[in-house]
């Protein structure tokens, strides 16, 4: 694939970038929103998280504070040594609601700035784990309440950028 040079000096620019964020914040979170597509959902990750041997974390299907709010809380747990592991739930004494620890089967079709920055092609992405939000009535997405319908937060590996 060949790139025009105006598009290589933007890349360069943002990579100069997201490294710095890095720099100064341990992780960056790039955020996505919502796609053309009713089946291309907003969605956030983290960048930085695989410097510290874990996996990178993704949220799907809300909005740009609350998954900024979200991952960088769940971050500065990894950061400050944490290891998160599948079907782990999260829970914060200042919030009613949770969140749970999934395998994200496809992070290839995701991390698309994560992989860039480790220089790692996207067949070859960085592992990730998708952080499940529970509704504020309490029901998660697998609950027969689930209030919001299925492209409201996808499942791990249903959906892609």
């Amino acid at each position: 694939m060949t790139t025009d040079p105006q598009t290589t000096a933007w890349l360069d620019q943002e990579d100069a970038h997201l490294t710095q964020l890095i720099r100064a914040h341990r992780w960056a979170v790039q955020y996505v929103g919502p796609g053309d597509d009713p089946g291309e959902p907003p969605f956030g990750y983290t960048v930085g998280l695989f410097g510290f041997g874990h996996p990178e974390l993704v949220v799907v299907g809300a909005g740009h504070d609350d998954t900024q709010t979200m991952l960088n809380r769940v971050a500065g747990l990894v950061a400050d040594g944490r290891d998160l592991v599948p079907g782990e739930l999260l829970m914060f004494p200042d919030r009613p609601d949770g969140l749970v620890v999934e395998q994200l089967p496809n992070p290839g079709e995701v991390l698309f700035a994560a992989n860039r920055h480790h220089r790692r092609p996207d067949e070859a992405s960085l592992p990730a784990f998708q952080l499940t939000w529970q509704h504020r009535d309490g029901a998660f997405p697998w609950d027969p309440g689930w209030p919001c319908g299925p492209g409201c937060q996808p499942r791990p590996g249903t959906w892609r950028a």
